[in-house]
């Protein structure tokens, strides 16, 4: 239920094009109500559902979610099995939602390190949502910031190397356009939830002039009031991108 003197303070002219979220405390969450890990995953997605219809109903242009980075294959193999099916019978689940809502469905990350059949339904939501024009939604799987850079470097070093690209030619869109979250903007406003104070790795070319919005809430409490407290915070800020407050009124 959104608090409507909550809803009063959004200055709807000035939302973020792209939010990115790390969904962080799933596992405290299920631990905090004594239930299994994986209980805590599936409540995840229950927030996942909410505030990707908050994010459609404020017409927000891209979300991206922090779903499962290269570092967690290390977790217990019964809770990455775990994971994929949740992630199985979510995709299958909101395909159609999808379809009706406008949204278009894409990931970033080594996706072929997932299993064959989460591949072929990723690929097929992606080709069904292929000329959806409405709201971009991400989800970061097997995916790792230094390796994006990594592999953004070798491609780059690959065109170099074959003569397809001069070195005098690399600069900080050329670089951009190898990364795997192109052609997205980069991220306005990322949340973590949980109460950590880290990026664990993600979107860290991406983040360089990120507003950041830290909340002690575990992600399967966070609801559609802690996503509007995020953007309010955010829309406090002033954001300078390396320009001094005169410029930022003169332009």
């Amino acid at each position: 239920m959104i608090d409507p003197k909550l809803q009063e303070r959004v200055d709807f002219n000035r939302l973020p094009r792209h939010i990115a979220i790390i969904m962080d405390g799933n596992g405290r969450w299920a631990k905090k109500n004594c239930l299994p890990r994986v209980e805590g995953h599936r409540q995840g997605v229950k927030a996942v559902d909410r505030i990707v219809t908050l994010c459609r109903k404020l017409d927000i242009e891209a979300l991206t979610l922090y779903a499962f980075s290269d570092e967690n294959w290390n977790r217990p193999h019964i809770e990455i099995s775990a994971l994929m099916k949740i992630l199985d019978f979510y995709l299958k689940k909101e395909l159609k939602r999808m379809q009706e809502e406008n949204i278009r469905f894409n990931t970033i990350g080594r996706i072929d390190d997932l299993p064959k059949d989460i591949q072929k339904i990723i690929r097929n939501a992606q080709e069904a949502t292929r000329e959806n024009d409405g709201m971009v939604l991400t989800l970061a799987l097997s995916y790792g910031g230094r390796q994006e850079i990594l592999d953004a470097a070798k491609k780059i070093a690959e065109q170099v190397k074959a003569g397809y690209l001069g070195v005098e030619e690399i600069d900080s869109p050329l670089f951009a356009s190898f990364l795997s979250s192109h052609p997205l903007p980069d991220p306005d406003l990322l949340i973590r939830t949980s109460g950590e104070l880290r990026i664990s790795n993600f979107l860290l070319y991406q983040i360089a002039y990120t507003e950041l919005h830290y909340t002690p809430v575990l992600w399967p409490d966070f609801a559609e009031n802690d996503l509007l407290e995020a953007i309010i915070d955010y829309q406090k800020r002033e954001r300078r991108f390396g320009l001094i407050q005169e410029q930022i009124a003169k332009a």
